[in-house]
C-alpha cells in the first residue's frame, strides 16, 4: 500500500490540533477552579527566550497551513496573529481546519516531488515536497504542539500522555 501525502499530513493534524482543544479544555477549567486569569497560562513560557502559548499556537497553525497549501499548490491563507483569548485561538484552529480540510486530496498528487522553497531569516530552504512533509513540517508542528502541552502542564494544568496523544 502506497501512502498519500495527504493521507499524512491531514488526518495528522485534525487529530493533533484537535487534542490541542481538549488540553484547553482542561486549561480553561483549570483557570476557572483556581481563579486565575487566562492570560496566565496563555502568556506563560517555559523558558524566557522561548514563545508565549499563544505563539506557540500560532506557529503550529501556520506551519501546517502554509505546508497543506505549498503541497496542494493552493494559496496561503492570512491569518492576523490578534490571538488574546482561548477562545481566539479555539477559532484560529477552526479556521486552520478549515482550511486543511476544504483541499481536496487529489491536489496533493505528485507533491512528494514538488520544489519546496522557504525563505527564512537565515536564507533559503530547499526541499523537494516529502523530505519537507517528513523532516520539516511534521517535525515543527509535533514541536509546539510538545511546548502548548508543556507550557499547560508546567503550570500546573493536569494533563497526562493520553491528553496529548488523543483517543485512537
Amino acid at each position: 500500500m502506497q501512502i498519500s501525502m495527504y493521507n499524512v499530513l491531514v488526518p495528522t493534524v485534525n487529530r493533533m490540533l484537535g487534542n490541542v482543544l481538549v488540553l484547553f479544555d482542561k486549561a480553561e477549567a483549570f483557570v476557572a477552579q483556581k481563579k486565575i486569569e487566562p492570560a496566565v497560562l496563555l502568556n506563560s513560557r517555559l523558558a524566557p527566550d522561548m514563545f508565549a502559548l499563544t505563539r506557540q499556537v500560532q506557529i503550529a497553525c501556520d506551519s501546517v497551513k502554509g505546508a497543506a497549501a505549498r503541497l496542494s499548490g493552493t494559496e496561503i491563507p492570512s491569518h492576523p496573529d490578534t490571538e488574546t483569548s482561548f477562545a481566539d485561538l479555539r477559532a484560529r484552529i477552526g479556521k486552520t481546519l478549515d482550511f486543511i480540510n476544504g483541499i481536496d486530496a487529489a491536489k496533493y498528487a505528485g507533491s512528494e516531488d514538488r520544489d519546496i522553497v522557504l525563505n527564512m531569516r537565515t536564507g533559503e530552504l530547499r526541499f523537494k515536497g516529502l523530505d519537507y512533509l517528513l523532516h520539516f513540517v511534521l517535525p515543527n508542528f509535533y514541536f509546539h504542539a510538545t511546548t502548548i502541552y508543556a507550557i499547560l502542564r508546567h503550570n500546573g494544568v493536569e494533563l497526562g500522555k493520553q491528553d496529548f496523544l488523543g483517543k485512537p
